[in-house]
C-alpha cells in the first residue's frame, strides 16, 4: 500500500497501461502530463465521462449499452491477466468512467468508451503463480474440486495450512454438490466466494498478488452482473481457458473489440 503514495510510480503505471491498450478503440487511461510528475504530485489529462455506477445502479433502460459495458470490462481484464500480466487491482465502479453521449445531440452511442482511473494499485504474477492461477480457473470450470483445492494450496510459497487434506476434502465435497441438479443453480462467482471462505477457515495461505487478482476478478464480476445479469465473467474466463488455443482465441476477441 505504501507504494501508492509514490505518484511518479502511478504515472509509470499509466504509461504502461496506455502502451498495452494502444490499439484498443474502446478503452483508455488518463495521460500523465510531464514534466508535472513527481513522487508527491501527479498531473493527468482531464477525462470527461460518467461513473459506471450510474449504469449499474440507476439506468434502467439501454440494456444493449449496459451489455456492451460488461463485455468491454471483462475483455479488458482478460487482456491484463492473460496477455500483459499487468492488472489494474482496484477496478471498483468509482475508478471507471464511461463516455457514451454525443456532445451535441445527447444520444447514446452503440458502443461506449471506457476510461480506467486510479492505477496506483496493480498486480503482476510470477510465472509459477500465473500457471497455478490459470489451472485453478480451469479446475473451477470443470468443477474439479480436488484439483482446485490443490492449486489453491500452491498459491503461496510458504503454505501453513494446518490440515491440507481436510481442506481438499471439504472443497471436493462442495464442488461435487455444485455438480448436482440442486447445486447447479449456484452462480460460479458465488462458488468462488464460498471457496474463499473455506480458504479463510482452513487458514490457507494465498500470496498477496494472487489474492489481489482473485478479489479484483470478483469485484469486477459483481458490478458486471448488475449491468448484464446474463453475462458471466467467470464463465467467459473459464470457457476461454478450456480451449487449447486460448491465446489465439483471446487475440481474436481483442481484434473484435478493436474493430470500428
Amino acid at each position: 500500500m505504501m507504494s501508492q503514495v509514490d505518484l511518479a510510480r502511478e504515472a509509470a503505471h499509466l504509461s504502461r497501461f496506455i502502451y498495452n491498450f494502444r490499439r484498443w478503440r474502446d478503452v483508455s487511461f488518463p495521460k500523465p502530463v510531464y514534466p508535472l510528475v513527481h513522487p508527491a504530485v501527479l498531473v493527468e489529462t482531464f477525462e470527461q465521462g460518467e461513473s459506471v455506477a450510474y449504469y449499474v445502479d440507476e439506468l434502467e433502460e439501454h440494456e444493449r449499452l449496459k451489455s456492451s459495458l460488461a463485455h468491454i470490462g471483462t475483455h479488458g481484464l482478460l487482456k491484463m491477466l492473460l496477455v500483459d500480466n499487468f492488472i489494474h487491482a482496484d477496478m471498483h465502479p468509482g475508478n471507471i468512467l464511461v463516455r457514451n453521449k454525443s456532445s451535441r445531440k445527447g444520444i447514446f452511442k452503440s458502443k461506449p468508451h471506457v476510461i480506467f482511473l486510479d492505477v496506483g494499485m496493480t498486480a503482476e504474477l510470477s510465472e509459477n503463480d500465473r500457471i497455478n492461477l490459470l489451472e485453478f480457473f480451469k479446475a473451477v470450470a470443470r468443477r474439479d474440486g480436488a484439483t482446485a483445492a490443490k492449486c489453491t494450496l500452491r498459491l503461496s510459497k510458504q503454505q501453513n495450512c494446518p490440515n491440507p487434506r481436510a481442506f481438499i476434502k471439504e472443497v471436493t465435497e462442495a464442488f461435487d454438490f455444485w455438480g448436482t441438479p440442486e447445486g447447479d443453480i449456484v452462480h460460479p462467482a458465488d462458488a468462488m466466494h464460498q471457496l474463499l471462505e473455506q480458504v479463510r477457515r482452513h487458514r490457507v495461505n494465498v500470496d498477496g498478488n494472487v489474492c489481489t487478482v482473485m478479489v479484483t476478478t470478483l469485484v469486477l464480476e459483481g458490478w458486471q452482473r448488475k449491468l448484464d445479469p446474463d453475462y458471466d465473467v467467470m464463465h467467459t474466463l473459464q470457457t476461454l481457458l478450456l480451449k487449447e488455443d486460448w491465446a489465439k482465441s483471446l487475440t481474436y476477441t481483442i481484434e473484435g473489440l478493436m474493430a470500428p
